[in-house]
């Protein structure tokens, strides 16, 4: 049996990325893309891996998620996760979570533990208490910028749908050297979104979709878009019907801009290894990692190359 080379692709949300945000931002994809690539390159899973690199963009402020997540209309962070493993099609995903750092981890033990998919709010909470899960306060989560974007939202003469362009849901998708495929993504959702709404990143098919008869994807963008045109889902019909990543990806992205108004971005591996990372957005932050070469950007057909060894080293020396 040929052994598949490991591929990684990680996105840290698809909008407006504030110039003084962008190096961050850059910094913060192709650190979780370089982990979860290690997992991989270690013989890790593919679910590993993911839920890896969500883990680490979750736990930086730079990301609508985990930590950094947007606050709702009454200034509490409320985050969505989903996880799926493609050999299977075991899912596991949370909503509505507060006071806890990892979402992702939390989905990963429902789709493990649990006979379901999908635990909301309050069960979800009683869920990670069985499971031994530190709460922490609310505020741990919370970012000066949230918090002042948030006191913003609630002016008379204010627009959160300007704000809503800057979103930031993270997601990882990638192919094992089993062959195995999987995706996660974990999102704060929509600023001064209502108490309760619940978006894309949870409901599987539209955040994400992992099936290793042809490949998986992590979306970002309009959640309620992506699930009027179940996203996620739709771009792996493209490619069942034998089209490239990139064109699967453009043809489904497009559809919804034309059908519904919606923009986004997205990530895709397919089964044989072929990625993609496409948006409809101004910018989404990207990265992958591929026969040891690391592939990031932010803008529309930018596109850097390096070595993962040249990365590795110079981050050792702390750039």
């Amino acid at each position: 049996l040929g052994r598949m080379k490991p591929v990684i692709v990680v996105h840290g949300g698809a909008g407006r990325i504030f110039k003084e945000r962008e190096e961050g931002c850059c910094a913060g994809v192709i650190r979780a893309a370089l982990r979860g690539y290690g997992l991989l390159k270690q013989g890790g899973s593919a679910v590993d891996a993911v839920e890896e690199a969500v883990r680490s963009m979750e736990d930086d402020p730079h990301f609508n998620a985990g930590c950094g997540s947007v606050l709702n209309e009454k200034g509490e962070v409320e985050m969505d996760a989903i996880i799926m493993d493609g050999k299977n099609l075991d899912s596991g995903a949370v909503s509505a979570v507060k006071c806890i750092a990892n979402p992702i981890k939390l989905a990963r033990l429902v789709m493990e533990k649990t006979k379901h998919v999908l635990l909301t709010d309050h069960g979800a909470h009683l869920f990670a208490q069985a499971m031994g899960i530190p709460e922490i306060p609310g505020e741990k989560l919370i970012t000066e910028r949230s918090w002042e974007r948030w006191k913003k939202n609630l002016e008379p003469d204010s627009n959160p749908e300007e704000f809503q362009k800057d979103l930031g849901t993270v997601g990882a998708v990638a192919i094992d050297s089993e062959g195995n495929v999987a995706c996660a993504t974990s999102t704060g959702g929509l600023s001064n979104k209502l108490t309760g709404r619940v978006g894309d990143t949870a409901c599987i098919g539209s955040g994400g979709y992992a099936d290793n008869h042809s490949g998986a994807t992590s979306t970002t963008g309009h959640g309620e878009s992506i699930m009027k045109v179940v996203l996620a889902r739709l771009i792996l019909y493209h490619m069942e019907q034998g089209m490239s990543p990139e064109v699967a990806a453009d043809t489904a992205l497009d559809y919804m801009k034309t059908r519904v108004g919606g923009l986004g971005g997205v990530i895709v591996v397919n089964k044989a290894g072929e990625w993609a990372a496409r948006f409809s957005t101004k910018q989404m932050s990207w990265a992958t990692v591929k026969d040891d070469n690391l592939h990031y950007g932010i803008y529309a057909g930018e596109k850097h190359i390096k070595s993962v060894d040249e990365v590795v080293a110079s981050e050792r020396k702390g750039f």
